[in-house]
């Protein structure tokens, strides 16, 4: 495993909705579908693999949050996400409901 891809593994944790409301409002945040690893997807950002991304985004597995979303977010903002933080950008999947 690359370095960075051990780096984005131990940075990757769980946050809740409210703390993630500033990034939403810059508009850095991200979703990425459940079927795609968090990590592998921040390593193909970060490392500029364009097709990889391109391909993504056209299958709808990453995008940002619709404003139904973030608006269903706001009312629990104690929903959970596994989140990393890829400056400028916040990559994050919904946990299931415990």
């Amino acid at each position: 495993m690359s370095d960075l891809k051990a780096e984005l593994r131990e940075s990757l944790d769980e946050a809740e909705w409210e703390w993630l409301i500033p990034h939403a409002d810059r508009d850095a945040v991200i979703m990425v579908a459940d079927s795609l690893d968090l990590v592998e997807v921040g390593y193909a950002i970060a490392n500029d693999q364009i097709s990889s991304v391109q391909q993504w985004i056209q299958d709808c597995l990453i995008y940002k949050p619709s404003i139904e979303q973030k608006t269903v977010w706001n009312e629990d903002q104690t929903k959970r996400f596994q989140a990393l933080i890829l400056q400028p950008y916040v990559l994050i999947q919904e946990l299931a409901a415990a």
